[in-house]
């Protein structure tokens, strides 16, 4: 049963409580806790996992209503409604953090503190009404979250990545790292990954654009995608996955798994922290050089940030053609000067115009995504890796967003323009049965 004797009770005091004069709370997140802390008592938590949500909603709703009856607090039954479906999500879900979760529109939550929530719609960020109790009842969700991907978080290791169930990518930091209190940052990503053709819909990329893109994966051409935090790197990556054929075995490696492959065939793999003794860490760079044994079509690496990037290069350069990955950069050249960068964390004695010239095998296309002022994110740049000159990496601009200043309303203007280069992939496409109108990268403006 999951209620005992006690709470069978308390249900019949249910009816006086509901059709009763309604009361306001003053102190509703202090009551909620209460309540909260006595159901635990009450129920029998290993059947929790086993009880359908509706049938746990009914049994909580009568519960909760002999509770108030027994604390003497009248609410109407729209207040206990809400009451119980807070309730519910302290016991199944994240507490405060359900509603924004659930609500399609939010992209980024941000917890400052148990105090203060932040949000980001459509670019800005709002402050909201959601708070904790204190800083222990926020510090409860966050192990809520890392527990459930066999992560940690204490004095001992006071930082953590971790995902939710949807691929939510999780930030946590907690004392005496951050002073005031917990941080948290929760990248959401949508439930349906967004397709290339709502990218054009939004403007973050034109119809020509996307055409050619395509045709780059199709051809399996190498890419790396450019861009700063938040500038929408994943989001274009998995839109580009989609037009991998479907009979392709992917690799995908990542921090914190968070792609979306719609691909039937594709092995995800995820990178794993040191336990409490300071043992068990498997880095991104032992992962590629697993993937590289696991008979892959592709690998997708989620983001090179370290020694790693000299696998992937590797990998690019023997064989698995098509292969993308991702990278913090301003740039398309400051992209590959980062690159070429975390060649050398992998400890290696390469001189630097080998490394050079193993980006400029290996690399074939370069897009560059940027989050501008008002919120909006557009890919900025796509351009063809060409070949080396001396010690330099040759790099041809093919489409680039051409900004014009700021509109009335504080948005960003501009427009999107080819830049009038024929790229040298097209031979490469063509050969291999990807053929393109030559008007696409004829020069001028593409649209506003």
């Amino acid at each position: 049963m999951l209620w005992s004797e006690e709470t069978r009770r308390i249900e019949s005091q249910a009816a006086a409580a509901e059709f009763a004069q309604a009361a306001p709370i003053d102190d509703a997140l202090g009551l909620k806790v209460r309540l909260h802390q006595r159901l635990i008592d009450l129920l029998n938590l290993s059947l929790l996992d086993r009880t359908p949500r509706e049938t746990l909603r009914l049994e909580i709703r009568g519960a909760v209503s002999g509770l108030l009856a027994d604390e003497k607090r009248l609410l109407t039954p729209a207040q206990t409604d809400q009451l119980v479906d807070e309730i519910l999500d302290e016991l199944l879900g994240l507490g405060p953090l359900e509603p924004l979760l659930k609500d399609d529109t939010v992209t980024d939550i941000l917890i400052n503190t148990h105090e203060t929530v932040y949000v980001e719609r459509q670019g800005r960020l709002h402050r909201t009404n959601v708070r904790f109790q204190d800083t222990r009842h926020l510090v409860r969700i966050i192990n809520k979250i890392v527990a459930a991907v066999g992560r940690r978080i204490d004095e001992s290791q006071p930082m953590v990545d971790a995902r939710l169930a949807d691929g939510s990518r999780v930030n946590a930091i907690i004392p005496p790292l951050a002073v005031d209190g917990p941080l948290v940052s929760i990248r959401k990503f949508s439930r349906v990954p967004l397709a290339m053709s709502r990218l054009v819909e939004l403007g973050s990329i034109t119809q020509e654009m996307a055409i050619v893109l395509e045709a780059v994966v199709q051809a399996r051409r190498n890419v790396l995608i450019s861009g700063g935090t938040g500038s929408g790197k994943t989001t274009l990556l998995n839109a580009m996955s989609a037009y991998i054929d479907e009979r392709e075995r992917i690799i995908t490696i990542e921090d914190s798994a968070e792609l979306q492959l719609q691909q039937p065939h594709v092995g995800r793999l995820e990178t794993r922290p040191a336990n409490i003794e300071g043992q068990g860490e498997v880095q991104q760079r032992e992962l590629v050089r697993n993937a590289l044994r696991m008979r892959p079509d592709r690998i997708i690496v989620g983001e090179v940030r370290s020694g790693e990037a000299f696998d992937m290069l590797q990998a690019m350069n023997t064989g698995h053609d098509g292969s993308m990955t991702t990278v913090h950069a301003n740039t398309p050249r400051d992209a590959l000067s980062r690159v070429e960068q975390m060649v050398g964390m992998a400890g290696l004695d390469i001189p630097a115009r080998s490394v050079r010239g193993q980006i400029a095998s290996a690399i074939h296309v370069v897009v560059q995504a940027e989050r501008m002022e008002d919120g909006h994110r557009r890919i900025v740049s796509v351009s063809e890796i060409t070949g080396m000159e001396e010690d330099v990496i040759c790099m041809q601009e093919i489409f680039r967003f051409r900004r014009a200043g700021r509109s009335t309303d504080g948005k960003v203007a501009g427009s999107y323009e080819a830049t009038g280069v024929r790229p040298r992939f097209m031979e490469v496409l063509h050969a291999r049965g990807v053929d393109l109108p030559s008007n696409l990268f004829s020069p001028g403006r593409i649209s506003g």
